[in-house]
């Protein structure tokens, strides 16, 4: 059962709706059914390779666990 993101076309609203079948659901807001699906922001970058991973930062200090990293205390 895939989540997909619509677009009224009466009302310019954009919804997710979870779809159980083919047919397109009524906009929640005007009831319109004349409504588009478009691209998921998720879907987006699909296929693009791993995430990217964050720069490494300092753990505490090893002597005396001052968190702004190793030799902020003048233990080290």
């Amino acid at each position: 059962m895939p989540v997909y993101e619509y677009t009224c076309r009466a009302c310019s609203r954009s919804f997710d709706e979870l779809v159980f079948d083919d047919a397109a659901p009524p906009c929640p807001t005007c009831q319109a059914t004349d409504v588009e699906r478009v691209l998921s922001v998720f879907a987006v970058g699909r296929g693009q390779g791993p995430a990217p991973v964050p720069a490494p930062t300092a753990g505490p200090c090893g002597s005396c666990g001052d968190p702004r990293g190793p030799g902020a205390c003048g233990l080290s």
